[in-house]
């Protein structure tokens, strides 16, 4: 099942692909996941098992994050997903982040979304393409901020002479 608009087709910047963060502790479904977003669009794609790798690497300017809920099947010690999204909307509060979980709970889909996540999808068959649809959303509206940005700054120049 492939979206009606090739994911490929959106650059978030002019400079290559869409950067995307990957970041689940479960080794299986972060290679699944990885590869399904491969085959459907041009992405250059870093994964990690814990909410500290990712953490290390942001000054790598994710376009997005695609983040699980729990993060604790690898270090039972490790930061979860909320701490996670915490950190990272701390770092740059404009990262898009989209978490990730097997529960399908409305109370968990409100926390993520009250501490600063894009969107909450329940990890199911239909993960992938729920995923694939919400990149190609969260690279067309970066792709419009970075456009009216442009505009405006041609504005505020022009009015200054």
């Amino acid at each position: 099942m492939k979206s009606e608009q090739p994911v490929a087709q959106l650059k978030v910047n002019s400079s290559g692909p869409i950067k995307i963060f990957l970041v689940d502790d479960d080794a299986v479904f972060l290679k699944l996941l990885e590869i399904g977003l491969r085959q459907q669009g041009d992405f250059d794609i870093e994964t990690f098992a814990t909410g500290e790798r990712c953490l290390l690497r942001l000054s790598h300017h994710p376009d997005v994050v695609i983040l699980d809920y729990h993060l604790d099947g690898i270090d039972k010690n490790a930061i979860n997903g909320i701490e996670t999204l915490d950190k990272i909307k701390a770092f740059d509060a404009d990262i898009p982040v989209l978490m990730l979980s097997s529960q399908d709970k409305i109370e968990v889909a409100v926390d993520c979304m009250h501490h600063g996540a894009f969107d909450y999808i329940v990890k199911s068959e239909s993960a992938l393409v729920r995923l694939q649809k919400m990149v190609t959303t969260v690279a067309g509206y970066k792709k419009m901020e970075k456009t009216l940005n442009w505009y405006m700054k041609i504005a505020a120049a022009n009015t200054i002479h």
